[in-house]
């Protein structure tokens, strides 16, 4: 499909660093099989507070070692969530072929999301300042916590010179930042960008707040069962980490230098609740103008989406909101009762919320919905809130020519952004 307002906008690279696995193939493979990435939580610092933990479940990256894609005196000087940013980036960085020694500098950027940032690097300094005074505060402790030091390590690590920035927009912030770096090649600002998020809040302070909130699910007991989205048993979500990267680039700069072009990106659209500072719109008002906003910067009619890959949480309110959003917009077409066609899915349901990376992890399942027909499931879905109407694609993955995918992403503050991939033909 060729826009009218600018050059076509293609996926050149992928990489991931998930509870799934440590490759964007392991996290794809883990989503396609239904297979879960949530496990009890491991960490010294838990260990402190033994016996107080109301969740003692989450979805850890377990068992990577940063010193595969940086030295180890620099993996030390950065916090956890940039050591997986820089790791997909890499993966996806080497998937597409790209050598940024060839390339003009000031025409390739970064743009990456973070909901929290470096807050184990907080959670640390803190404990330094307590225990010990401030003058064995670590100082590194500023630029480690900083929510764009994914960017700019990245920005540094491959000598990117172009248009750079970072999201923080809670569990919105990739969706913000892939859309956003989309932008600065439609304008002819630059030829090739990488985008993603990255996440590593789970952390004692990050799992205790959510846990006081009530917003985590307590199925201790079942860690596998626990992330169950559209579910009438769900109880909350389960506080996830990871990251993904994509390569993004014009057809013509992909096209010049043989590049394989895996999908391409056609819309996005963003909006604003506008309700309450954590609760989404009850009415779904604020993520159905966010879908239409992609739709129309797509050229998309509703009836063109064959699959959506859900925001889906697995909180009573949130999925509720997006299932009324989703009727609503799409109408006969999402109705299952009634033939439609539309399938909606939430990979959640493997690899928990991994709040700010959550959109560019799950951007890897709409690019396999587009590229290789094949829809993630919705595992754990056993009974379906009343009201759901739709294929959510229970349990087991569906083989389905998908032409077009959607992604949408969700985040506290009433933040909404819609991605929509298509098949590059």
């Amino acid at each position: 499909m060729q826009r009218q307002d600018g050059p076509r906008i293609v996926i050149t690279g992928m990489g991931a660093l998930t509870n799934l696995g440590h490759s964007a193939d392991a996290t794809w493979e883990g989503m396609r099989t239904g297979r879960t990435g949530i496990s009890p939580i491991e960490g010294a610092e838990f260990e402190a507070y033994s016996g107080k933990w109301d969740v003692t479940i989450a979805g850890q990256v377990k068992g990577w070692d940063p010193t595969v894609v940086m030295e180890g005196r620099e993996s030390k000087r950065i916090d956890r969530f940039t050591q997986l940013g820089v790791g997909a980036a890499a993966e996806a960085v080497k998937h597409s072929g790209i050598d940024f020694a060839r390339e003009d500098a000031e025409r390739c950027g970064v743009v990456f999301g973070a909901g929290i940032g470096g807050i184990r690097t907080i959670e640390e300094g803190v404990m330094s300042l307590v225990e010990r005074g401030p003058g064995r505060i670590n100082p590194f402790t500023v630029p480690r916590l900083m929510p764009n030091a994914a960017t700019g390590t990245i920005s540094i690590k491959w000598g990117l010179k172009g248009p750079a920035s970072c999201h923080a927009t809670a569990c919105a912030s990739s969706g913000h930042a892939i859309a956003d770096a989309v932008n600065y090649l439609r304008r002819g600002l630059a030829d090739v960008m990488i985008a993603g998020g990255a996440e590593a809040a789970c952390t004692p302070l990050c799992i205790g707040a959510f846990m006081v909130m009530k917003a985590l699910s307590t199925r201790n007991s079942e860690p596998a069962r626990a992330s169950r989205p559209f579910d009438k048993d769900r109880d909350g979500f389960v506080l996830a980490e990871g990251a993904a990267a994509f390569v993004f680039e014009t057809e013509e700069h992909a096209k010049k230098r043989g590049a394989t072009i895996y999908a391409e990106l056609l819309g996005a659209g963003n909006s604003c609740d506008a309700y309450h500072i954590t609760a989404p719109d009850e009415a779904g008002g604020g993520a159905l103008r966010s879908m239409k906003m992609a739709l129309a910067d797509a050229r998309l009619n509703t009836a063109d989406i064959d699959y959506i890959n859900a925001h889906g949480t697995s909180t009573p309110l949130g999925d509720k909101a997006e299932v009324a959003a989703t009727m609503k917009l799409f109408g006969d077409h999402a109705r299952k009762s009634l033939g439609g066609r539309l399938l909606m899915s939430s990979t959640k349901s493997m690899h928990g919320h991994a709040l700010g990376a959550s959109g560019a992890v799950e951007m890897i399942a709409c690019i396999h919905a587009v590229r290789d027909g094949i829809i993630a499931p919705t595992i754990n879905l056993d009974n379906p809130d009343d009201g759901m109407d739709l294929d959510l694609v229970p349990h087991v993955a569906r083989e389905r020519k998908t032409k077009y995918a959607m992604n949408n992403t969700f985040g506290f503050g009433g933040h909404n952004v819609t991605l929509i991939v298509g098949r590059y033909e």
